[in-house]
């Protein structure tokens, strides 16, 4: 049986003439017939070649990889208890899901605190997150969360003012900031700067630091999506002229007169933008880390992607040696942007093995007594079940679940629905609920009322649409908790998952579910069968 989709799929906007008689090795028809138009992944690159690598069309979709995996976090079952309670008293009319506390506080003094244990952990010059900003920003920080702009954010704007290939001003990245902090309440949440090879040479979270009042910036090593520098695409030769003179490799080069005559004549449309690969050394690392304190780094992350078990030995070992205050391990898949297809399916370390080996490493750190980082685990979660088991695969190092497509998602949603509401189309399936924000929206009125009217006048329908669904989501990772007993994000131990397969136990160290409680269920029995 084949794990991968191969040659057809949504993301390429392809499909095989066969459909239900398929080569499972291949992805190929099973007759290939002289005379096909080439609907097929083959098809299409015989006639676009390049543009075929990526999912399409750019700007307006995310994208993850549709690869099954031999093991995932439905393998896991959270296991519940009908004895006891921790972080609250054992008593039933105390012991409710409402008094579950989903708060996380990190950072060497203890200083970042997160209403709920997710983070979305690195969007940045894709159109997709640019157009969607307003949305994730404010919802972000009303909720209390942690939001990362991602890579080339600042190299990416034509409005940024460079000096002796430096950045000076900006546009982009300060409305990105500011989008987030003038809606941050109480001080809960955090907005990130992550650096590229681009970025640090354009001087991005200096900048962020002296000009913007950003506390917490990241180092970024990759992503799961993909083991190559970020990439978009660009219609414009001017914009990809100016990208080019800022040090970006730009495919075709958009200088050269017989490329800017055949994008003129319309032989292709878009040119592709490419971010550098890092090389990663322990002294660059400890350098550039010491320069990001001195600039006045309060916070520091590091983000590293879905590389070989020895490049997530040097990312922990790093982070501890060097004192970062949280590092996130992203699992192969994943995508928000314009990832190679074919790599984002079949390159990297998936969530379960990687996630599994980032807790021996961890755990192999703190026997030793060394410094370990608040982690982060990312990787296609969505729902408070797999928050939830993502956590305690993790525990007790895995602080918070980072999470991209499913927040762009709800932003995007929201939106929708706002637009539709401006413009009285509302289909019929929503307006079921109402004709309003605040009869659509479920937590519209409790937000109003928390706000005012004037603040909450201000927000954008993405905003809610993504306020709401993490209040979905915190609601039923409160219920599960209470559940299994927990009422504190510290009390979540791996005891609280158990194994479907043997391959999922063997891999990751978790109990198979028919072992669980071994002990325990002799000591009940026990003695009662001996009498």
């Amino acid at each position: 049986m084949s794990l991968s989709k191969v040659n057809s799929s949504a993301a390429t906007l392809t499909k095989n003439r066969t459909e239900g008689s398929v080569v499972p090795s291949s992805g190929m028809c099973v007759t290939c017939v002289d005379g096909c138009i080439g609907m097929c992944e083959i098809g299409k690159s015989a006639f676009r070649g390049h543009e075929v690598i990526y999912p399409q069309p750019f700007g307006v979709i995310t994208t993850a990889g549709e690869k099954n995996y031999p093991v995932d976090y439905s393998h896991f079952n959270i296991m519940g208890t009908a004895v006891g309670a921790y972080g609250v008293a054992a008593d039933s009319d105390k012991a409710i899901f409402p008094a579950v506390n989903t708060e996380v506080v990190i950072g060497h003094d203890q200083g970042l605190k997160f209403r709920y244990p997710w983070i979305i952990p690195g969007i940045g010059s894709t159109n997709i997150a640019k157009n969607n900003w307003e949305g994730l920003a404010i919802g972000s920080a009303l909720s209390g969360t942690g939001l990362t702009i991602g890579e080339n954010v600042v190299g990416m704007d034509p409005e940024a003012v460079m000096q002796d290939g430096r950045v000076v001003e900006t546009a982009d990245l300060k409305r990105r900031v500011s989008l987030y902090k003038d809606y941050q309440r109480d001080g809960y949440g955090a907005i990130v700067v992550q650096a590229n090879i681009e970025d640090t040479r354009l001087g991005v979270q200096e900048y962020a630091i002296a000009k913007l009042g950003v506390e917490c910036v990241e180092l970024k090593w990759g992503q799961g999506a993909k083991d190559i520098g970020g990439e978009v695409k660009i219609n414009s030769l001017k914009k990809a002229q100016m990208l080019y003179a800022r040090g970006y490799i730009v495919l075709p080069n958009p200088t050269d007169p017989v490329v800017i005559k055949s994008f003129e004549r319309g032989a292709f449309k878009e040119f592709e933008r490419h971010s550098r690969v890092g090389m990663v050394t322990e002294e660059s690392f400890a350098k550039r880390v010491e320069e990001l304190r001195r600039a006045g780094a309060r916070y520091i992350f590091l983000k590293t992607g879905a590389y070989r078990p020895a490049d997530l030995a040097r990312a922990i070992a790093f982070a501890s040696k060097y004192g970062l205050d949280m590092l996130t391990v992203d699992g192969a898949g994943g995508g928000t942007g314009m990832s190679p297809w074919r790599m984002m399916n079949e390159w990297g370390v998936p969530p379960v093995e990687l996630h599994s080996l980032l807790y021996s490493y961890a755990k192999r750190l703190a026997d030793s007594g060394k410094h370990v980082p608040a982690l982060t685990v990312a990787g296609g979660f969505t729902f408070e079940d797999q928050i939830f088991k993502g956590l305690a695969l993790g525990a007790p190092f895995v602080k918070m679940v980072g999470m991209a497509r499913s927040p762009i998602a709800a932003a995007m949603v929201g939106k929708t629905i706002g637009r539709a509401i401006d413009e009285g189309q509302l289909p019929v399936y929503i307006e079921r609920f109402g004709n309003s924000r605040d009869e659509i929206f479920v937590t519209a009125s409790a937000l109003r009322h928390e706000l005012g009217d004037t603040v909450f006048e201000t927000l954008p329908a993405g905003a809610l649409g993504l306020y709401t669904y993490y209040e979905r989501l915190a609601q039923g990772l409160r219920q599960l908790m209470a559940g299994s007993r927990k009422f504190s994000m510290n009390y979540i131990s791996r005891s609280d998952i158990a194994c479907l397969t043997r391959e999922s136990a063997e891999i990751s160290g978790i109990q198979h579910i028919m072992d669980v409680d071994g002990a325990e269920v002799e000591e009940i029995l026990g003695g009662l069968t001996r009498s």
